[in-house]
């Protein structure tokens, strides 16, 4: 694969390897708790250093967003709050009384709604629209046609999602069932955050706002010590003129054609 794209033979040609952006992207300072220099802001997952520092790679990643999601935050959050210079209020207070009735009938909502479609299933919906449109590339385009279908999701799913099982026990049906709900919040708002960062940011590439790069043509000469962009280079790669003879020629250190070269160079990859 190496040989395809770069048109170099790594046995023979030392592979060239740089630091990707994933080594670069640091993270905000935080404490044992998580919690950064602006006393009850926590900063979690990829977003802090706590954990991995600068180096954001897959399995890392997820690591660090279950360990500060799952078991660090719930405690930690808990403790601020309970110690935080907050005013007391009493258990009927109107906010403390509107904050139960809000909780206990989203659960008496989805508890009653009895429909024919799973939790799991909304769960998995929204993990692909999330994928396909709010990945690592996003384009204005696919951003709004996600943001279209989470609403139409989540309007779905407070009418046709079936959670099993009473709130009087242990339910876990119905934490997940909670906890879906809030992740289409959740997705929703990064897309439209997404939407209007219309620039390039730490490792999301917004395709519009791209820079045009022009590359050397990728015509070489056939000598053994040649490299891609190198030699008889005549034009760009946008308007190069070489004959379909000329760029298939091959290079004789490896056998790779230059053709594969012209396609590594016309990515704009370094």
């Amino acid at each position: 694969m190496y040989a395809q794209i770069t048109g170099e033979n790594p046995y023979e040609t030392p592979m060239r390897i740089y630091p990707a952006v994933h080594y670069t992207m640091g993270g905000l300072w935080v404490d044992y708790d998580l919690q950064s220099s602006i006393p009850g802001l926590y900063v979690t997952g990829e977003a802090n250093f706590s954990d991995h520092g600068a180096n954001r790679l897959g399995a890392s990643a997820l690591m660090q967003g279950l360990a500060d999601g799952y078991f660090v935050l719930p405690n930690t959050i808990n403790d601020y709050l309970a110690d935080a210079p907050f005013d007391k209020l009493a258990d009927d207070h109107p906010a403390v009384a509107e904050a139960k009735a809000s909780a206990q009938g989203r659960i008496d909502t989805l508890l009653s709604i009895q429909g024919t479609r799973s939790v799991d299933s909304y769960h998995k919906e929204l993990g692909h629209i999330m994928w396909e449109y709010c990945g690592m590339e996003r384009t204005e385009e696919g951003l709004k046609k996600a943001i279209g279908l989470i609403q139409e999701l989540r309007e779905d799913y407070w009418k046709n999602v079936r959670v099993t099982g009473k709130n009087e026990d242990f339910n876990q049906a119905l934490e997940r069932a909670g906890r879906v709900a809030d992740f289409m919040e959740l997705g929703e708002l990064m897309c439209v955050d997404a939407l209007h960062r219309r620039e390039s940011c730490g490792g999301h590439f917004r395709a519009e706002s791209q820079t045009p790069r022009v590359r050397p043509c990728a015509t070489t000469t056939s000598s053994s010590t040649s490299r891609p962009g190198s030699g008889t280079a005549r034009a760009t790669c946008r308007s190069c003129t070489a004959s379909p003879s000329t760029t298939r020629q091959s290079n004789s250190s490896n056998g790779v054609t230059s053709e594969a070269q012209a396609t590594y160079l016309a990515s704009g990859r370094p």
